[in-house]
């Protein structure tokens, strides 16, 4: 009796959707604040652009590739230990690069404790969320990563009042502990499995057969990694995320460089913010609707076509608008990429088999924010970098719309 009035009040796979919101706002909030420490970095260790822009490639790399060893770890273990891990070192690298003394240090601290705290955290709670739904799988994933969202409008802005009230190593102490209490404390609600408490998906009575083992269609990672589906994703997350990423440094420095108060030039991070956390609320259910693989690729075609904006824009409203834009559909894309992993190759190794599929977006956010902030340094413009992420975006795009059409020839000829 008692749980059935628990499931009628709420159903606990929204309290793990709830802790998976927690875990990415901290984790994603505190990595995206790097833009508002870029200039007293500069300052402080008197390093170029290109080199104050590896850091956050480095940590970006690293929160995507150990997906690999996360995902699987968490499919084996739970969610809920390797989530505590990662809050734990996201805390302890803001603190310790609150202490450096040279800008390798901040790579080390920044880009390690970070990177490996994120990517060991990362995976295993949106993981866990796939297996708590089926019917409203698109509305739950875009919930959960709606934390990446709101901590880029939260986050960035808190960072800069810091740095100006204290300076840049007291904000990153500041934020470190306050990144480790929030997401360590979130982490305690993860739960794997709803079978765990002898429900099914979305709720549903479990039945008696189903205690066992999970379905028997469900691939293992090495069996989905060689299909033609999982290459044709892997290849456009990969060419995507090449300029997918590099608003998240450069945006703050090019509205700088346009005039912009750098007040106002952070607010744009926020506003990336806004349409991040719109595009993961709103756009989750519309992707259950109309097919959530035909939507992952409305959202990179999407993507490109707002990057345009950013080529052209020359003042902050214009630059507010790409802002929001480019975050509703940057929300999207990352709400519905584990939905469709989830779709493809079912729960069983879901954790693993989206673990490799982010080693794609490792490679794109390490080469993408460096390359563009290398490329400033050699040509005081961020017009080419601007540009190649476009082009990146229509190819991606490309690849998703030849792989669907091959699969529906397939279903058809079958």
């Amino acid at each position: 009796m008692t749980t059935l009035v628990f499931k009628q009040r709420v159903f606990y796979g929204w309290w793990v959707v709830a802790a998976a919101f927690a875990v990415t706002f901290v984790g994603f909030g505190s990595a995206y604040t790097f833009s508002a420490f870029i200039e007293p970095l500069q300052r402080e260790f008197g390093a170029s652009r290109g080199a104050v822009s590896l850091v956050f490639s480095l940590a970006g790399f690293l929160y995507f590739a150990l997906g690999i060893v996360s995902g699987p770890l968490a499919d084996r273990w739970g969610a809920r230990r390797l989530c505590i891990a990662g809050m734990l070192l996201v805390g302890a690298g803001l603190a310790l690069a609150s202490v450096a003394r040279n800008i390798v240090e901040v790579y080390a601290a920044y880009g390690l404790g970070v990177g490996l705290g994120v990517g060991l955290a990362y995976v295993p709670a949106v993981g866990a969320v796939q297996r708590w739904f089926v019917k409203r799988r698109g509305l739950a994933s875009g919930l959960a990563v709606s934390g990446i969202g709101v901590g880029t409008l939260a986050m960035p802005p808190l960072a800069a009042l810091l740095i100006d009230g204290m300076g840049w190593r007291d904000a990153y102490l500041t934020l470190g502990v306050l990144a480790a209490v929030l997401g360590v404390g979130a982490s305690l609600l993860l739960e794997n499995d709803p079978r765990e408490r002898g429900r099914a998906a979305d709720g549903e009575p479990l039945p008696a057969h189903a205690h066992a083992a999970p379905p028997s269609g469900d691939l293992s990672v090495r069996d989905a990694v060689r299909t033609r589906q999982f290459i044709s994703l892997y290849a456009a997350c990969l060419i995507a995320s090449f300029g997918v990423f590099v608003p998240f440094v450069h945006l703050v420095p090019h509205a700088q460089d346009l005039g912009i108060a750098q007040g106002s030039a952070v607010l744009l991070l926020g506003v990336i913010g806004i349409g991040s956390t719109a595009g993961r609320f709103f756009l989750g259910s519309l992707a259950d609707r109309m097919g959530r693989q035909r939507f992952l690729l409305c959202t990179v075609i999407a993507l490109a076509f707002t990057l345009v904006i950013w080529a052209v824009a020359t003042g902050f409203w214009m630059l507010a608008l790409f802002a929001f834009l480019f975050g509703a559909c940057y929300g999207g894309w990352v709400a519905v990429l584990p939905a469709v992993v989830m779709d493809l190759f079912g729960g069983r190794n879901v954790g693993g088999i989206i673990g490799v599929l982010y080693t794609s977006v490792a490679f794109g956010t390490l080469i993408g924010p460096s390359a563009a902030g290398y490329a400033f340094d050699a040509s005081r413009s961020y017009t080419l970098p601007i540009l190649a992420a476009v082009a990146a975006n229509l190819i991606a795009g490309a690849i998703l719309m030849v792989a669907a059409r091959g699969t529906k020839r397939g279903s058809a000829q079958g």
